[in-house]
């Protein structure tokens, strides 16, 4: 075998080495990525679904005729600002997911006091068409909840896989950043203040 061969084999083993690994590495990037498109898909519709029910919520109780109107418009303009941020899972910064947050945590706010400003009115809390949408309500929340751990869960592999040496190399080439995680709403750290009015 002629000499200056050897130093030509080497290269292409290390260049069909490395292309492999870019190859591979590029794939597995995308595979993940779209895990986490979809995750992030899964938890938009269960928000969506929270944002129609409350439609149909603050038309029912609409109808109670001396019901607070300050409170129903706080849930409305909650509601509003809540669906006006949109986020591309492809691009998404912990800035763009904190104001989601914000607004998502603002609505469920706005809410909470909608649901117990309801308490006060005996004849709304027995109508059938606001339990069956309260009902429905507290079951969106915990998909919610459940639809945000599986994003999260998503995004784990993922930003192990590009934050990982040598992968963070190619991550850079190929602009794969790592993604921000869901964290708890502002104020979830807070007990809850529990006040019973037996009166």
């Amino acid at each position: 075998m002629k000499k200056w061969l050897i130093p030509v084999i080497i290269l292409a083993v290390l260049g069909f080495g490395i292309y492999n690994w870019a190859v591979g590495f590029n794939n597995t990037a995308v595979t993940l990525n779209e895990n986490v498109g979809e995750a992030w898909g899964n938890v938009q519709t269960s928000y969506q679904r929270r944002n129609d029910l409350i439609g149909n919520l603050v038309n029912t109780v609409k109808g109670a005729a001396d019901f607070e109107r300050s409170t129903l418009e706080a849930v409305i303009k909650a509601r509003s600002e809540a669906t006006k941020t949109t986020i591309d899972p492809s691009n998404i910064t912990p800035e763009q997911l904190a104001q989601f947050n914000q607004a998502q945590g603002g609505l469920s706010s706005a809410l909470s006091r909608l649901l117990v400003t309801v308490e006060r009115y005996p004849d709304l809390k027995a109508n059938q068409n606001f339990l069956k949408l309260q009902d429905e309500l507290t079951s969106t929340e915990n998909t919610i909840q459940t639809a945000r751990t599986r994003y999260n869960e998503a995004i784990k592999p993922f930003n192990t896989h590009v934050k990982t040496f040598p992968n963070s190399i190619l991550a850079g080439i190929f602009n794969f950043e790592a993604k921000p995680y869901f964290d708890a709403e502002a104020g979830a750290e807070k007990p809850v203040d529990v006040e019973f009015d037996f009166n």
